[in-house]
Order: structure tokens, then sequence, then C-alpha cells
């Protein structure tokens, strides 16, 4: 039997209307394969293991059913410290924020890839492949970009587009976003709060009119997209489509130009082990590259009747033989 361990957020703060990684456990659970859980917290190092304490975790029904009567939403069994060699597969589905214990955590899974578990997406490249960041491997799929500290080179990136969206290289959500039109008296404490007076890196980018027609999130296993985005709308008076930001979310099928961004960096997708990623798309141009714990799954099953899930443990699956 496949044994398949998710390290996760505390189960009672997952979101049963629309968690990703909910729709993951039930369809592994479906194919009859050993489900266990553990936080960031309950991975260890000993005398030359890696060790999880996980629990087996089991899903009274589907995500979709839990969400209209969650009083049963799943059941544990007792926490067990296993060798994680014991599994076949760990996932890293921990939110973000992306920080040290973040880090420290990949670390111990590349210790359990190094011991032959499949670990997705690979622990390295979730430490390389910064969200933001890592769009620059692709700069002709980019509308006008700047990454920088220094306040007069984005003064000056402002001033030369007028119109320019700044936001943090480790934020989430839509949080700390700013749009800064030309002649914005904010604009330079907006630049000092966000680079923290000069000391932290941030991305500008030209404003991109499209976000009226949403923020595509195309989701993507093994470097192949789901046929269908879904464009985050942003609500009356906004320019975040972030659904945490109030954002509608409408599937779309994909255009033309959402194929070729898809495949242009599929093999980079690929050379790095990312398995299971999230690109988002405004008009015609690459945004953002997520790489820690996309989500959209369940949104986009429900509208489009797919089961992305389970195409993923295909994928899971088929790289374990």
């Amino acid at each position: 039997m496949t044994r398949i361990a998710f390290v996760i957020d505390p189960l009672d703060s997952l979101g049963v209307k629309k968690d990703s990684t909910l729709a993951m456990m039930w369809a592994a659970q479906r194919r009859g394969w050993d489900v266990t859980s553990l936080q960031t917290s309950e991975l260890s190092w000993r005398q030359g293991e890696v060790l999880l304490s996980a629990r087996q975790t089991e899903l009274a029904d589907s995500p979709d059913n839990l969400a209209s009567s969650p009083d049963v939403r799943y059941q544990v069994s007792e926490t067990i410290q296993q060798s994680a060699g014991s599994f076949d597969i760990v996932f890293m589905r921990k939110d973000p924020p992306f920080d040290m214990n973040y880090i420290n955590t990949t670390y111990l899974l590349e210790q359990a890839e190094q011991a032959g578990v499949l670990v997705v997406n690979k622990p390295s490249s979730l430490r390389d492949c910064n969200e933001k960041f890592f769009t620059t491997a692709f700069p002709d799929l980019l509308p006008p970009q700047i990454v920088a500290s220094r306040i007069d080179e984005l003064t000056a990136f402002h001033n030369e587009h007028e119109d320019v969206v700044f936001k943090p290289l480790d934020g989430m959500g839509g949080k700390g976003i700013f749009r800064v039109k030309q002649d914005d008296p904010n604009l330079n404490v907006i630049l000092e709060t966000l680079t923290q007076n000069e000391t932290t890196a941030i991305v500008g980018q030209q404003f991109i009119p499209e976000i009226r027609d949403g923020d595509k999130r195309i989701l993507l296993i093994e470097g192949e997209p789901v046929p269908y985005s879904l464009a985050r709308i942003p609500k009356a008076g906004e320019t975040r489509g972030n659904l945490a930001a109030g954002g509608t979310g409408i599937a779309r099928p994909l255009t033309d130009r959402d194929l070729e961004i898809a495949e242009a960096i599929k093999p980079e997708l690929i050379r790095r082990g990312l398995v299971f990623t999230g690109i988002d798309v405004i008009g015609d141009w690459l945004t953002e590259v997520n790489v820690t714990c996309p989500t959209c799954v369940r949104e986009l099953d429900r509208e489009c009747g797919l089961d992305i899930a389970m195409e993923l443990m295909d994928c899971l699956e088929t790289k374990l033989t």
C-alpha cells in the first residue's frame, strides 16, 4: 500500500469549503492509500534519519459534502513517530509565511528525499523559487518589472511607467500590495515601508489594466496545465483579485497565450522538481509562480467538473513507478 504523509497546518484550521489540501487527501484516500498528516514541528532528525510524528488521517466524506455538514470532518489515530523512509510520498502543503521555520523544514525534507522518499515539491526548489522572484527566470513573459531595495531605483521605475504595483517578495493573499499612480503623494512612504528603509528588496510591476478581467490562476501538474483557469475578479474599488482580498473566482478556458506561457515555463518546472504549481497571469503577462501551497483546486473542480487532485495522485503514482 502506498503511504503518503501531508505536512500541513493544523487540521482544524483548514477551510472546509475551499481548502485544496483536503481534496488531495480525499483523492489519496479514494485510491486506497494510507494517508497521514503532521505539522512542521513534528519533523525531526536523529541518528542519521528524519522522523515524522504523524497521525493516520481519514476524512469522513468528500470535502464538498463536509462543507455542508462539517460536524464530523475526519478521524485521526494517535501520533506515532516513524522513519521518513517508511513513507512513499511526503507532500509539503504548509501555507506560508515563508520564514525560517519553513526553510528549516525544507532541510529536513531534503534529507528524507535523500533517503528515497518522493517529496513534493522538491525541497531545494521550495527554498530557491521565491514565488515572486522566480518569474525573473522568464523575462520575456513579464510586464515591465523591477526588483530592488533602493528608493531612487524604484522611484525612477515609477517615473518611467507612471502606474505601478509594488509588493513585497514574501507576501501572500494580496497583503502588502500597493498600486501607485502618477503623482501619488504617498510614493515615498510606501517605498520606505515596503523596503523597510531600503533594507529589503521588493517587486515593482507596471500596472496591467486587464486585471479588471481577472488575475488568472492556472494550475500545472508536472508542467501540464489544467484546461481551465480561475479568473479572480477584483471587487469594486479594488485592484487586487486575490480571493483572500475579496475577489470573485470565475472559471474560464485557457487562452492561446495562457497555453504559450505554460509551455514556455514547463521545462524549468520539471527540471526543478516542481510537480504541482500555480501560475498567475494577468492579461498576456506572467506575474507569479506559486510553488509552496497552490490553491483553487476546489473552485475549478466544482465549476468545471474536474478532479484535479486525482489527476495529481495519478502523476505521483507514475513517478513512484
